[in-house]
């Protein structure tokens, strides 16, 4: 089992194909995709080897992430070699959404087992103005579809104060009848954004009281679970996460590690490079990939660095899919 020095245990692996994305995110890509490394991603015969070792070390879980992991044009075999892995018991995907309805069935096919939708706003001018597309009702009906299929869909929304801060009721009035998880997730400053996340970051903590005082009701976690703090409330068919890194003790239950679209370990979204795995990853033997990962566990460390303003090597949330 995947430990580190604290005795957290790690049943999750996010696992990024692509930092290219073609969104242009006010949060994250204002000025669209920079391409400043040569886009040697991970293979397909990489990406089976990562999830065979990671599956013989404990992980139950792999979330497919990017950039936007559908402009890989094999993302189906990348689903269904992640599914088919022995021990990994669940694989997710985080996607804009740009390409979901016309490529849910083959995600489906492939054996995807829950979907996460960055959805910014429910308003179609304001999801225009953040994201720089016109595609909300598009989105939508890419979740209509994942519904209709009893797919667990999870929506991702990161507050920002002037953008969609006080628009709460919007989403509690969509929930009511749509059987999603909203996850509010606080803005996280990165190398690049700090003049926008002074001005727009919100504090989740204030949701939370708001929440508890109009009746919702802590849902219980699971091990491999992400680090929303979700609720529930009987009146509605929806839940809502809160996703709160700056909160008290957030890294406490951290159950996850990174590896990027270039082969590296990242110990923590915030961590200052990440390690090199690529040389361990030209071989079907994956006993000597599984000892350097093991000991690069050595370096995790006991939090981030966020309330001291270190970011690390993350320069946007693009480079490993948050």
């Amino acid at each position: 089992m995947l430990t580190d020095n604290f005795g957290r245990k790690f049943y999750y692996l996010r696992l990024s194909i692509t930092d290219v994305c073609n969104f242009r995110c006010n949060y994250c890509l204002p000025d669209g995709y920079q391409c400043d490394n040569d886009r040697n991603f991970l293979s397909l015969a990489e990406i089976s080897r990562i999830a065979k070792a990671f599956g013989e070390m404990g992980t139950e879980k792999i979330r497919i992430t990017g950039g936007e992991p559908s402009l890989r044009k094999d993302l189906p075999e990348i689903i269904a070699m992640c599914k088919q892995t022995p021990n990994i018991k669940k694989v997710a995907i985080t996607t804009n959404g740009y390409k979901l309805p016309e490529q849910i069935n083959h995600w489906l096919d492939a054996g995807i087992d829950a979907i996460n939708v960055s959805i910014d706003s429910l308003d179609p001018r304001q999801f225009h103005t953040i994201t720089g597309h016109n595609k909300l009702d598009h989105i939508l009906k890419g979740v209509d579809i994942a519904l209709t299929n009893n797919t667990q869909v999870k929506v991702n929304t990161v507050l920002m104060r002037e953008y969609n801060g006080y628009d709460i009721q919007r989403y509690l009035d969509w929930l009511k009848d749509t059987p999603v998880t909203l996850r509010f997730i606080e803005l996280m400053q990165t190398g690049d954004n700090q003049a926008f996340f002074d001005a727009q970051h919100v504090q989740g903590s204030r949701i939370k009281q708001n929440l508890i005082l109009d009746g919702w009701l802590p849902a219980i976690r699971d091990k491999a679970s992400g680090p929303a703090q979700e609720f529930y409330h009987p009146d509605y068919q929806g839940r809502i996460g809160l996703i709160m890194p700056y909160s008290k003790d957030f890294c406490a239950s951290c159950n996850r590690l990174r590896v990027s679209a270039l082969a590296k370990l990242h110990l923590c979204l915030f961590t200052e490079q990440g390690l090199e795995l690529r040389d361990y990853l030209q071989q079907d033997d994956v006993e000597p990939l599984k000892a350097h990962i093991a000991a690069m566990m050595n370096d995790k460390k006991a939090t981030h660095f966020l309330h001291e303003n270190l970011t690390g090597a993350t320069k946007n949330l693009a480079m490993l899919g948050g």
